[in-house]
Parts: C-alpha cells; structure tokens; sequence
C-alpha cells in the first residue's frame, strides 16, 4: 500500500500514455506500414478532362495505405466540390451512378445531417445524400426528383451507430434506372465480416433531371457530421458486385477500377484533390488531414 501511495501516480500515468497511444493507432501494424503520398497515383488523361481514350494510371499505384484522412469535426468543416450536375445519378446515359467510400464515425449524438450531399438544383428537391438515420442506424443512400419523391433508395440498419463509432466502414451505392435497381454494399471487415453485404431496393421513378447545385461532403442543411472520410469515388455508370467486392478487397488505398467511366476520384490523401483527371477539386473548410487516421481500420 506505502508503495502503491507513493508510485501509483506514475502506473496511472503509463496507463494513460498507452491508451492514448492504443488510440491514435500505433499499436497497429498498419503504422507503421509504408503509406501512399498525396498525389503519388492519379490518373491521367493525355486528351484532357472528360475523355476517356487513351487513358491510366501514373505514378506509384500499388493501394498502398494513405498517409491522410479527413476528418470532419462536426460542427462547420466541409468541402464543396461545386459543380452537383456534373457529379450526378444522370451524368451516365441511362441515369446510372456508382458512389464509394471509406467512413469512420468519430462521434454521434443524434442526427446530423447528411454526410455526402449531391444538390442537383437550388431549391433542393433534386439531390443524391448518404445520411445519418435520426435513429442512430445507417439510412444509406437515397436519390430524390425533382419534385421531392423517392427514385431510389439502399440502405442498411445491420449495425448501430454505437457499434460502428471508431471503426472504418466501406461504403458503396450504385443506382441504374434502365435496369430498374439500387444496391447498398457495406464492408463491415473491422467489425469481423470479412465478405462484402448487400442491399437492394427498387427504384420507383425516373432519372433525376440536372439542376446547378453543389456537390458537398461533411454538411449540408440538415448539420455536419464529424467522420472520418477517404478513398471517394464516383462513376457514371453502375459497377456490379464483382467489382465494388474488387474495390473493397483493395482496402482503403483502393485505385479505381472502372477508369473509362470515373468522375471523380479524391483520396483526401492530404488535399481535396480530384485525381481521376477530370479536375473536380474540392474546396475544404475547417478540415484536418490528419496521419493518425489508421485507429480502427482492419484491411478486408
């Protein structure tokens, strides 16, 4: 007890410091595996932004793991890619769409907006959004027209938002109106399902018609999310299960695998960059990039 009294300060004070650390990620493997530059694989387009002839990737494209991610404080960061009528559902010739990416929830206290939003007109009755349930579940995603009516929508309530705070999930929706189907893929690999889930639903209407509103990641009217977001991408076309499974087996260094139909390609490796040469940049506001990103992660 003498000894405890005198030394127990600092057996607190270790245990503080190695749960800070078990936190941050450094007991993980992963960090201290070789991690991926901002910029260090892109793809390129040697006859310009929207082409497809001719084009691949350059640079060191081995879904190696990023040195980045952003996160999302919840409160006022975003970033605002601008331009939604050219990142939407209808951008494909049959109103087709594919949208992935990896998410870490940070925190939840209740409903908090949508954490990707595509405004396809002003008066916000023509958008794509992957949200928040006020339930606490996952809602997924959904497509609206422009009058406000549900086109599509997959989602999936298989696990809470208190079973998935801390951990990074894959997410993935791909909407085809020519075939009449939406499907929500969801790689729980942190949480112990190493296969790639599935969810469908129907879609009820036709393709959203384009408007001028923005596309924007971390906020939108309904409040902010405070996530963690990498390794974004959006296709024109809808990518059946064999190769969003394809795209989650990479892991969150994923490279995109459809090059000829990519829109947008933004790692968040560090920037807001769009590298899938079609120059979608994003503006970020308020956002960290921050290199402790790895708490969490489990490779698929």
């Amino acid at each position: 007890m003498e000894y405890l009294m005198t030394y127990g300060w600092s057996i607190l004070v270790v245990a503080v410091v190695l749960g800070a650390l078990a936190y941050l990620g450094v007991f993980n493997p992963l960090y201290f595996a070789p991690k991926a530059n901002p910029g260090s694989c892109q793809v390129f387009r040697p006859n310009g932004a929207g082409t497809s002839y001719d084009i691949n990737l350059l640079g060191v494209c081995s879904n190696e793991i990023p040195k980045y991610a952003a996160t999302f404080n919840g409160k006022d960061s975003l970033v605002n890619f601008g331009n939604g009528a050219m990142l939407s559902p209808e951008a494909g010739a049959n109103g087709a769409m594919t949208f992935c990416m990896w998410y870490r929830v940070n925190s939840y206290t209740g409903y908090a907006g949508p954490m990707i939003k595509g405004e396809l007109s002003p008066s916000n009755g023509n958008s794509w959004e992957y949200t928040m349930d006020q339930g606490g579940g996952i809602e997924g995603f959904t497509v609206w027209n422009q009058g406000g009516g549900n086109i599509a929508t997959a989602s999936s309530d298989y696990f809470s938002y208190a079973d998935l705070q801390g951990k990074w999930v894959f997410a993935c929706f791909t909407y085809n109106y020519a075939a009449g189907s939406a499907d929500y893929y969801v790689g729980y690999s942190s949480l112990g399902y190493s296969n790639l889930l599935q969810f469908s639903s129907g879609v009820a209407n036709g393709p959203a018609t384009a408007g001028t509103g923005n596309f924007v990641v971390g906020g939108g009217e309904g409040g902010y999310s405070a996530v963690s977001i990498a390794d974004m991408q959006m296709y024109n076309s809808s990518l059946d299960y064999p190769s969003v499974n394809a795209l989650y087996q990479e892991g969150i260094g994923g490279v995109p695998i459809d090059l000829h139909n990519l829109v947008g390609w933004w790692p968040l490796n560090g920037n807001a960059n769009d590298y899938s040469g079609n120059g979608n940049n994003g503006v970020p506001t308020n956002i960290l990039f921050a290199n402790s990103w790895m708490s969490g992660y489990s490779a698929p």
